[in-house]
């Protein structure tokens, strides 16, 4: 008697096939997200990226179906009291499934058709006082299951699985029984093939809607803000149900750096629209409110600002920092204070502002430097005040797997903002400063040509990947490599 089955696991139990839920929404599970205001991260899953997480489902289902035992199945058919246990799949038909995003129900379909199972087992059998058992080999074939899933959010910005609606049904089951007394049994074979195909067909679909449940437990107990240290913050909760469309579903996080000690940030994430990249698994979109929000926080914590002293000047340059060195550019120092070491307190007077334009990255930076004397004692003698304002451009791309960038300085202005040495001109202290700008640039784009590694997950990393910039966020459209061996 052939097999060519799929699942007795997957059916009598319905822990297998419900599996495959979680394989599909893996991407899902990785981000959770409040209130209906503008994303400044954006996430778009495309139908190939659907499609190639369903693949990916499958395969790892398929084998693992290969490599179990199934829990013991019981019941009572015309008074007789049988036990099927040992139950081991012997061979598995799994066919694809079909998963497609549902608009009309903010979600998608899943549904597998023809699933066939081939099982061995053993048998034992109570029928008054007639005891009797044996081995027997059980198909079962075109098993068929539907399964609607809505996606939402909870009131904290949680992603929400919820289950919509399911539909099972068992094509037909095929038994044999072996050993002992199994021909007694044989008349009644047809009679139990019929309650054991109502059996399995009744558990597939509460054990698809408890996966679910389990599912949606999860990610309710995900974190929406990532702890960057002990009071810096990342809030990426959702701002918003999931948008779904025929080809693709949009999640949209809230993507806001914040410092537990100060107040958010007084600027609101502006409306952004990310271009679908049909090609791409993902795309991808950061405003450049994420980045401000991360800038604002600094500031107001303070770490916007460095204290320049001559031992930190490297020994080849030959501007000093001292009231001497400092003479041909502030010419009273000499006088004033003669001999004395200076210290240069730089720090961002507003908080540095970056925007996103087409093709390139601009950042404005406001700054001040307070220069002070020092003497013998440790006395700090205030000399002068400078504003500094400062225009960066830069570029950033991904080339090797690897985020690159560069940055080049625009326009830099010095004025005398205040003195307690007399006014003196600016002019050659600003072009020094701008040598000095211009050399710590070079040593900068050194390192950001290099560039970082990609972020990766555990078991996946981002291929063939291409960032532009965009007027307000940065794009990014990427494949994915997941490494199934991992899952083992």
């Amino acid at each position: 008697m052939p097999f060519n089955l799929v699942n007795h696991s997957a059916v009598i139990q319905l822990s297998r096939p419900r599996k495959m839920l979680p394989a599909v929404i893996v991407v899902l599970m990785l981000i959770s997200f409040t209130r209906g205001e503008n994303p400044a991260i954006q996430v778009i899953l495309t139908r190939k990226g659907l499609q190639y997480g369903k693949h990916l489902g499958a395969g790892w289902v398929q084998e693992k179906l290969e490599h179990i035992t199934l829990p013991d199945f019981n019941g009572e058919v015309l008074g007789i009291h049988y036990i099927l246990t040992g139950i081991t799949i012997t061979k598995c038909d799994f066919p694809e499934p079909i998963v497609e995003f549902n608009p009309n129900n903010t979600g998608f379909t899943t549904s597998i058709s023809g699933l066939s199972v081939a099982l061995t087992g053993g048998w034992v059998t109570h029928f008054g006082l007639i005891h009797d058992g044996g081995s027997f080999k059980m198909a079962i074939f075109g098993l068929d299951v539907t399964s609607v899933v809505e996606l939402g959010k909870d009131s904290d910005g949680h992603l929400s699985v919820t289950s919509v609606s399911c539909d099972a049904q068992v094509g037909d089951v095929d038994i044999r029984f072996e050993g002992g007394a199994s021909w007694i049994f044989q008349p009644f074979v047809e009679h139990f093939k019929r309650w054991i195909r109502g059996e399995i067909r009744s558990k597939i679909c509460p054990n698809v809607e408890e996966s679910i449940v389990s599912l949606d437990y999860h990610l309710q107990a995900m974190e929406v803000s990532i702890q960057v240290d002990e009071d810096l913050v990342l809030d990426i909760p959702l701002t918003g149900v999931p948008v779904i469309h025929v080809s693709s579903m949009i999640l949209g996080l809230k993507g806001e750096f914040y410092d537990r000690t100060h107040e958010r940030p007084p600027f609101e994430a502006q409306n952004f629209t990310v271009p679908e990249q049909p090609d791409y698994m993902l795309s991808m979109g950061l405003s450049e409110f994420t980045v401000n929000s991360a800038s604002y926080a600094l500031y107001s914590r303070g770490w916007l600002q460095v204290l320049i002293t001559d031992s930190m000047i490297p020994p080849y340059i030959h501007v000093r920092l001292n009231t001497s060195s400092m003479g041909p550019y502030v010419p009273q120092l000499p006088k004033m204070f003669p001999g004395l070491l200076m210290n240069l307190q730089v720090y961002a007077s507003e908080v540095p502002m970056f925007s996103f334009q087409p093709g390139v990255v601009k950042l404005d930076l406001a700054g001040a430097v307070k220069a002070s004397a020092i003497e013998p004692n440790s006395t700090q003698i205030p000399l002068f005040k400078l504003n500094v304002d400062l225009q960066f451009d830069g570029k950033v791309w991904v080339a090797a797997g690897r985020l690159k960038g560069s940055m080049g300085l625009q326009n830099l202005t010095l004025t005398l903002a205040g003195s307690e040495v007399g006014h003196f001109e600016t002019d050659t202290l600003e072009s020094l400063v701008k040598m000095g700008v211009m050399a710590g640039l070079a040593k900068l784009n050194v390192e950001l040509g290099k560039g970082v590694v990609l972020p990766r997950m555990r078991n996946t990393q981002l291929v063939n990947t291409v960032l532009g910039v965009e007027e307000g966020f940065i794009a990014m459209c990427s494949d994915a490599e997941v490494f199934t061996d991992r899952f083992n």
